[in-house]
């Protein structure tokens, strides 16, 4: 499988099948979820349940995202069940019982999500191969001055209480870098290229706005070709 088949929406088979290739090891259902990937299923408009739907009366991907469900998955079942997710307009609803069911060859996974995961598992490896010896400290990550200097104009939230809360950015931590600075807060450096990719995910800043920054912005010029590894990726 080539990257460009690697489709918008992406069948657990194919995700799997695409990060073998990548990775040059073994991908299943529960490898996947274990690295904190959230599963769609697409629910075509069901009169039974009208608080998920709203004004999409065509349907639309709700998220397996409840961790009694997701660890169902995990475990083998034999299909989806969903009793948590959120509704068209991303609010969290809890399903009435016994919830709904679908098959699992409903499961779909974003293929941005896959890339990002991609150039997670592979950061290690490229700063290795591509980084001269004296530029792998500055290749840790860069900081939260700079992160705001770089990308907070072009968010409508609050990027510096997003980067300092609880929840992070994106509602997990997938762009901060594990271990720097004894833990500390104020010395968090995060990955450029992972924090734009979700910024544009989550949050539809332009692509093109975001690599402008990654040309302009003195903090991230030495990132900029993992960032243009990325975008081919991503077919961009």
């Amino acid at each position: 499988m080539t990257i460009t088949e690697l489709p918008y929406r992406a069948s657990t088979e194919q995700c799997c099948a695409w990060l073998e290739q990548h990775t040059n090891s073994a991908w299943n259902l529960a490898r996947l979820l274990a690295q904190g990937l959230t599963p769609h299923v697409w629910l075509d408009y069901d009169a039974s349940y009208p608080e998920l739907f709203g004004e999409a009366n065509g349907g639309y991907p709700a998220p397996i995202m409840f961790e009694q469900d997701t660890q169902r998955l995990a475990a083998g079942s034999e299909d989806v069940l969903i009793t948590f997710t959120k509704d068209a307009d991303k609010i969290p609803v809890q399903l009435a019982s016994p919830g709904i069911r679908r098959p699992l060859s409903d499961l779909r996974f974003y293929k941005k999500e896959i890339v990002r995961l991609l150039h997670a598992l592979n950061k290690p490896t490229e700063a290795e191969k591509t980084a001269p010896e004296k530029s792998k400290v500055a290749q840790q990550g860069i900081n939260r001055e700079q992160v705001l200097s770089a990308f907070a104009a072009m968010l409508k939230i609050d990027l510096d209480k997003a980067l300092t809360s609880e929840i992070g950015v994106f509602g997990d931590e997938g762009a901060k870098i594990k271990g720097n600075a004894r833990g500390s807060k104020k010395n968090t450096l995060w990955n450029p290229v992972t924090l734009a990719l979700g910024l544009n995910d989550s949050y539809r800043v332009p692509m093109a706005r975001l690599s402008r920054a990654f040309e302009e912005q003195d903090s991230l010029l030495e990132w900029r070709e993992n960032w243009l590894q990325s975008l081919d990726l991503l077919g961009e």
